[in-house]
């Protein structure tokens, strides 16, 4: 593994040329950041890699094979009432496999797997785990307000006891960590570009607070075999491209069938699920046909990784029930019409207690 310090400060010298409006709208306050040009710091406070970080982060493999090894370890640990850390371990390792992919070679792949191992190991050991996240020597900290907003989101008491809230909101926090490492690099683009996912997650994480805060209201026995109301997943956001399996489910994919896995665990009553997988009418029958059912699969495999356990029916609908109907041209502007018939629906079953 190569640190090169030159690259410090080829990116500092590059730094004079970035936009002063991108370092105020991201609230930048760090002076090492707010210094640019060649007479910029190089020292252990600008970011300079130190014997005490090589002995800690240097050990670690950040392969592909190393990042496998340890999602499949956390793979294997159930939700339950970890959903919090389960969830950030998983963001972790996400931005881990982002940086890793880009060829990030500045550290942050070794911290993020670092940080992931370490609640994954405490998962494992059923240790105590704390829920403020570290300084890194890759990482500036970007948006004080968004962070503010973090803060108060997770001291509320409604988010301790909200599944639904946690995993958008361990989410938001490791992606303002990565925000603050582009800004760290002095990417500020990149890190402007982060934003509206951060806010996004915590804008989940507040409005599903702000329902588990709402009193339970009893409602009206229901007949047995009642469903209730569906879960569609958007396949554009929950799975790359064409993809069907496991390793194609995307991190927003993994976000809601975690919160629906960790919802299952507290609601009573749900005797089983229908997971029907859909495509658009673009492709053949047979090819739509089995992207369906293998995008239904993989949804189910996910929940019952995840601990969930009541029987599970898997149906693939191909191209069929379309909900919009598009006629655009340009082939580009119809495939973005078609998205909403690219999708899994999961139906909840009732039944009487």
């Amino acid at each position: 593994m190569k640190f090169q310090q030159t690259m410090v400060a080829c990116a500092l010298v590059l730094a004079g040329c970035a936009n002063q409006a991108q370092r105020d709208r991201l609230g930048i306050e760090d002076p090492t950041l707010l210094k640019t040009g060649i007479g910029a710091a190089q020292d252990t406070a600008s970011g300079a890699v130190t014997p005490q970080w090589l002995s800690t982060y240097a050990p670690i493999a950040s392969g592909g094979e190393a990042l496998a090894a340890l999602q499949q370890r956390l793979d294997k640990l159930p939700v339950g009432q970890n959903t919090y850390f389960h969830a950030k371990a998983q963001c972790w390792i996400d931005a881990a496999q982002t940086e890793w992919r880009a060829h990030d070679q500045w550290g942050f792949v070794e911290e993020a797997i670092g940080q992931a191992a370490m609640i994954t190991f405490g998962l494992e050991n059923d240790a105590s785990l704390s829920a403020a996240n570290p300084e890194l020597r890759t990482v500036s900290t970007v948006r004080p307000d968004l962070w503010k907003i973090v803060n108060v989101i997770k001291s509320d008491p409604a988010t301790a006891r909200c599944p639904e809230a946690q995993v958008p909101l361990a989410c938001a926090e490791v992606e303002l960590m990565l925000a603050g490492h582009y800004a760290w690099r002095h990417d500020f683009s990149a890190a402007e570009k982060a934003l509206p996912g951060i806010q996004g997650n915590l804008r989940k994480a507040a409005e599903a607070g702000l329902q588990c805060a709402q009193p339970n209201i009893p409602t009206p026995t229901t007949p047995t075999h009642t469903p209730a109301p569906d879960i569609t997943l958007r396949a554009d956001s929950a799975f790359r491209f064409n993809g069907s399996d496991l390793a194609a489910l995307l991190p927003n994919g993994k976000n809601q069938l975690n919160a629906i896995a960790a919802g299952l665990q507290k609601v009573k009553g749900i005797r089983q699920l229908n997971i029907s997988g859909y495509t658009d009418r673009l492709g053949s029958d047979a090819y739509n046909q089995n992207l369906s059912l293998q995008r239904a699969l993989t949804v189910k495999a996910y929940l019952v990784k995840r601990g969930v356990t009541v029987p599970i029916t898997v149906t693939g609908m191909g191209k069929t029930k379309p909900v919009v109907e598009c006629d655009q041209k340009d082939r580009s502007a119809l495939v973005q019409c078609l998205a909403p018939n690219r999708r899994v629906e999961i139906d909840f079953v009732r039944g009487s207690e």
